[in-house]
C-alpha cells in the first residue's frame, strides 16, 4: 500500500460567520476520502459486517467526518460512534479522550475496540455493538403498520 495520506488543511477563520466546522469540515471530506481508499485489514473485516445494513438493519458509515475529526464507523441514526485503535493510540490517550469528550457532547455514544480484539473476538465485537444499538435505538421498521401484516385492511 503506497498511499500517502494527506491530512486536512485547518482554517481556523470562520467562514461566512457559521465558524470553523465549516471550513474544515470541505476539507475533511476529502481526507476521510482519502482514508476509505487506504485500506486497513482490521476495519475492512468489521466493515464487511456492518455495511450494507448487515448489523440488524443499521445504517453505518465509514471514515466519517464529525465535527473536526473522522471516526472510524458512524451509524448516525443511533448517533454511535465506533472507534478502532491500534497500538500507536496507547500513546495518544489524552488526545483519544478529547475526541470522545467532543463525540459525546454532540449526542454521540462511542464505542473503542483494539484493532487485536476485532481480529481475535469479531464475534463478541459485534455483540458490543449489536447491545449498545439496541440501547441506543429501537430497531428501524421501514414498513408500515398495514404492510407489517398490522392494522385494518
Amino acid at each position: 500500500m503506497n498511499a500517502t495520506l494527506t491530512p486536512p488543511r485547518l482554517n481556523p477563520s470562520p467562514l461566512w460567520g457559521e465558524g470553523r466546522v465549516r471550513g474544515v469540515c470541505e476539507n475533511l471530506r476529502d481526507y476521510a476520502r482519502q482514508l476509505r481508499q487506504a485500506h486497513n485489514p482490521i476495519e475492512l473485516t468489521l466493515w464487511f459486517h456492518l455495511r450494507d445494513r448487515r448489523l440488524d438493519g443499521f445504517k453505518f458509515r465509514r471514515q466519517h467526518p464529525i465535527g473536526p475529526y473522522i471516526v472510524d464507523f458512524c451509524c448516525p441514526e443511533a448517533w454511535l460512534a465506533i472507534e478502532l485503535d491500534g497500538g500507536q493510540h496507547a500513546l495518544r490517550r489524552d488526545a483519544d479522550a478529547r475526541r470522545t469528550e467532543f463525540l459525546v457532547a454532540q449526542g454521540y455514544r462511542v464505542l473503542r475496540f483494539w484493532n487485536n480484539e476485532v481480529s481475535d473476538n469479531l464475534q463478541g465485537v459485534l455483540y458490543r455493538i449489536r447491545e449498545t444499538l439496541s440501547r441506543c435505538h429501537p430497531h428501524p421498521d421501514p414498513l408500515p403498520g398495514r404492510e407489517r401484516g398490522l392494522g385494518p385492511r
